[in-house]
């Protein structure tokens, strides 16, 4: 294996399999079902919104859509309960009546009630509005019987199936109301979306695509209006029906949301200091599909602090992005590999190359779609320079794809920082230039790929990067193959990398199996993933090759059992724990792993995670341990613990992570949340309490405390004490 080259010809052999198998009939053709389909009704008069659509006379010449069929845990056949779905509509605002019946209404499960919180482990129901009827994305609107408002944003139909990484942002918070009331039918619900909240084609008569998902948490079911196979998820947006009659308003939407920051800072060397400040946040409708969001003076101060993490390698963590004008209409600007090979991350703007806080001094976006199918974002931003840290800023990026049938598309983009005010302004700036595509092949294949080049003043070497791949997910067996190759010099500074260069190939391989009547089993999952990383010389750094299979039991526990053979090809010493170095080598290993969890929509739930095998030359014992416990949906907490204890030729030490989080509702605005950090690696813990009373889309009221003590390392420069004090008003001018 050490001299092993992957090549790119193993991608091309695997996705012609994929497109093959996807013709082959019986085996890749979907089930020939046909898609519902209801007419909404245009009313002069609104529903009451209090929940209570039964005795609201606006519903009383709608006629209800009520056929919903399971997806688990018996897939295909009508839902347990029965659901009604009301659809009326006025000149400005989209309207949904939804009756949950239940028998059982006691058993009725509401897991919290904070804005945009999970409706995984809790009674729910959501519906998906694919308003340009382009299969790839969507708005998503849920609650449950607390009536939280839950949204969403979905992309790249949520990236296919469900194991791949999202291409879903819940936080896009757009302006609408729900509300709820529970009785002895069961719960009910009345969603008011506003038309102006959403985007839509040009033209007054328009259908769109539209599904609806309800959970029954106590079953563990789900159920959906437009039949959903396993292995998909509401997101699947090919599948969904149509919602036709509607005539819609043109587009007028014009909002302003100012807001003032007051903060209180007590830094360790440099003193208190208090600070006064102001900014605006813009959105305005250019077109029916194209949005400008500007900001001014942004400020992210009421946004929840990064979880820590303990590195045990050599490569680069990531952190994910959680300032909300970057995380709205995210997914327009992802090219490349999540986590891994970025061609644009947010992250770089606004953030130091060792966690200072830049400060963004303006920024606008324009983003949706135009002439149709094609997707159009662009962004620019500047950020003021800081001593010793780095320059002013320009940063740029240009997006443009066109959307093909059957969940096919083309796109570019460019990204560039431009350096002001140094010695050598001309010479400070990085570019970075990417294509991708992907291309459906029937129901569940899928080729995708990308390449780009940077341009970096001084770099003489190859700076490419490509990824070539191709899925195939149907509702017995998912498989995957990828080939990745980033040369040395590749150098996104708006992106992110977890290394750089290497070839790496990747597999996956997955069997889905439904026992009708075996030990209360649901589903088994048995699969095979492997993935390698060699440099340019031959030599492998890393092999990972995990062997599992996955006890899915209708009670919702499950257990998760595997192994792992590993290997590490060190080619520089480096220090793993102070004093503790790994020495050059090839270590290979093998470890057993072990996943079980508890009902996680139980009152009290339990998961751990262990891996026991050899690590670096070494033996390696890792635990993670996690308790979670509610009372009804008004309190919340999660305490979790990561340890690793470890015994290496060069030393033995042992690292801790320690993670509590508290929330506590007063009502679905009013919220008090807590996150309180351990890390001992590197001495450092760190509290996070957060207040809010929202008003609408996320405005309000936001107190903020942060602590962070004894710091080492962890890429935040000072210990400080912050309190911060925000308020943001939302101005709808055109309402």
């Amino acid at each position: 294996m050490d001299h092993y080259r992957p090549t790119l010809q193993i991608p091309i052999i695997l996705a012609v399999l994929i497109a093959a198998f996807a013709h082959v009939p019986g085996l890749a053709a979907q089930e020939m079902v046909s898609r519902p389909s209801l007419d909404s009704v245009r009313s002069d008069t609104a529903p009451t919104l209090d929940g209570d659509v039964l005795n609201d006379p606006a519903w009383s010449n709608v006629a209800p859509t009520t056929d919903f069929t399971q997806k688990t845990p018996d897939q295909g056949q009508p839902a347990s309960e029965r659901t009604e779905v009301y659809v009326s509509y006025t000149a400005d605002t989209l309207y949904f009546g939804v009756v949950c019946y239940d028998r059982d209404p006691s058993g009725i499960i509401v897991a919290d009630s904070r804005r945009d919180s999970p409706l995984d482990e809790t009674d729910s129901f959501q519906i998906i509005l694919d308003t340009y009827r382009d299969e790839l994305t969507g708005f998503v609107f849920g609650t449950n019987p607390a009536g939280i408002e839950y949204d969403g944003q979905v992309t790249r139909e949520g990236e296919g199936g469900v194991f791949s990484d999202g291409g879903f942002n819940k936080n896009w918070d757009g302006v609408w109301e729900v509300r709820t009331t529970t009785s002895e039918l069961g719960w009910t619900a009345e969603f008011a979306i506003p038309f102006r909240t959403i985007r839509y084609p040009s033209g007054d008569n328009q259908s769109w695509s539209l599904n609806m998902q309800r959970n029954i948490r106590r079953r563990n079911e789900q159920s959906f209006w437009a039949p959903v196979p396993v292995q998909f998820s509401l997101y699947r947006l090919a599948l969904a029906g149509t919602l036709s009659g509607l005539t819609v308003p043109s587009q007028r939407n014009f909002k302003l949301m100012p807001f003032v920051v007051g903060s209180t800072v007590d830094s360790e060397g440099a003193g208190v200091e208090r600070d006064l400040d102001f900014g605006i946040d813009l959105k305005y409708s250019i077109t029916p599909s194209l949005t400008l969001d500007a900001t001014v003076n942004t400020d992210f101060a009421h946004v929840e602090a990064d979880e820590l993490q303990v590195n045990l390698d050599r490569f680069n963590l990531f952190y994910p992005e959680k300032r909300p004008f970057f995380l709205e209409n995210a997914g327009s600007f992802s090219v490349g590999v999540p986590q891994e090979v970025e061609l644009f991350f947010s992250r770089r703007i606004g953030i130091g190359p060792s966690g200072e806080i830049i400060p963004i001094t303006a920024g606008a976006r324009v983003s949706g779609k135009a002439a149709g199918r094609y997707n159009v974002g662009a962004l620019y931003m500047r950020t003021e320079g800081i001593d010793g840290v780095n320059n002013e800023n320009d940063f740029a990026v240009v997006r443009v794809s066109r959307d093909f049938p059957n969940r096919s598309s083309f796109g570019g983009i460019i990204v560039s920082r431009e350096g002001r005010g140094g010695v050598d302004s001309e010479n400070d700036f990085n570019r970075t230039y990417g294509i991708d595509g992907r291309w459906g092949i029937g129901e569940y294949g899928l080729v995708q790929g990308f390449v780009a080049q940077t341009e970096t003043p001084g770099v003489e070497g190859d700076e490419y990067a490509y990824r070539l791949g191709g899925s195939y997910d149907s509702a017995k067996w998912s498989f995957s193959t990828n080939y990745t190759e980033v040369a040395d010099d590749f150098n996104p500074e708006v992106g992110f990398l977890s290394r750089r260069g290497y070839r790496k190939p990747d597999a996956f391989i997955l069997h889905r199996i439904r026992p009708k009547d075996f030990w209360g089993l649901l589903e088994i999952r048995p699969h095979v993933s492997y993935r390698g990383y060699w440099d340019f010389e031959g030599f492998q750094e890393t092999g990972y090759l995990h062997v599992d299979t996955h006890w899915e039991w209708r009670s919702a526990y499950e257990l998760h059992t595997g192994v792992n053979f590993t290997r590490e090809g060190v080619k520089d010493a480096f220090e793993i724990y102070p004093d503790v170095i790994v020495p050059p080598g090839t270590y290979d290993h093998s470890e057993a792993q072990i996943v079980f969890m508890t009902d996680q929509g139980a009152p009290v739930a339990f998961n751990i995670r262990t891996v026991i095998g050899g690590f670096f030359g070494g033996d390696r014992i890792s635990a993670t341990p996690a308790f979670r416990f509610r009372l009804g949906e008004t309190f919340n907490t999660e305490l979790s613990w990561s340890t690793n204890d470890i015994d290496l030729p060069g030393g033995a030490f042992r690292t801790n992570l320690g993670r509590l989080r508290l929330s506590y509702s007063f009502s679905t605005l009013i919220s008090l949340q807590a996150l309180v950090q351990y890390n001992d690696r590197d001495d450092l813990w760190a509290a996070n309490l957060r207040f809010a009373w929202l008003r609408s889309a996320n405005t309000g009221l936001h107190v903020v405390y942060n602590e962070v003590e004894d710091i080492q390392g962890t890429g935040i420069v000072i210990p400080n004490r912050s309190l911060v004090v925000k308020y943001s008003y939302l101005f709808d001018v055109l309402k």
